[in-house]
């Protein structure tokens, strides 16, 4: 399966938080033209990498994994790490935080072996010193 490009990854990152944006606010969002952004976007659903758009809700989906991975960065590197974040189309929220850790990322991801790669992805971004993650099980409320 070929790579997915920055583009492509802008795009699944834009629809993530919005999957009824229009293609104009779509190619606004990553960055590209309008036939670029219908082009690519196209080319997501017919690999398969856009398996369907759907709805969020306050209902948990089965099978997905979800984590909350905590992020120490070098101060410098912040938003260039940010910037690198959003990129990643398994991080759904990113939250800046006082104390030990700067980042809170919500992560989720449809397989342990995406998950893993979004990990190891996170942890060889430059600017990231530390990150620990902790899987979330279910709902206790």
């Amino acid at each position: 399966m070929k790579d997915l490009t920055d583009t492509d990854r802008a795009i699944i990152s834009a629809l993530r938080g919005n999957a009824r944006m229009s293609m104009t606010e779509l190619a606004h969002a990553a960055g590209v033209s309008r036939t670029t952004a219908r082009t690519r976007l196209e080319w997501l659903v017919a690999e398969g990498r856009i398996r369907r758009f759907t709805i969020e809700t306050d209902v948990d989906v089965e099978g997905e994994i979800k984590a909350i991975t905590l992020v120490e960065l070098q101060g410098s590197m912040s938003r260039a790490v940010i910037r690198t974040l959003t990129r990643l189309p398994e991080v759904s929220t990113i939250y800046s935080t006082n104390g030990a850790w700067d980042l809170v990322v919500e992560i989720k991801s449809d397989s342990l072996l995406n998950f893993d790669r979004v990990l190891r992805d996170i942890r060889e971004i430059p600017g990231v010193l530390n990150s620990q993650t902790s899987l979330l099980l279910s709902h206790v409320t």
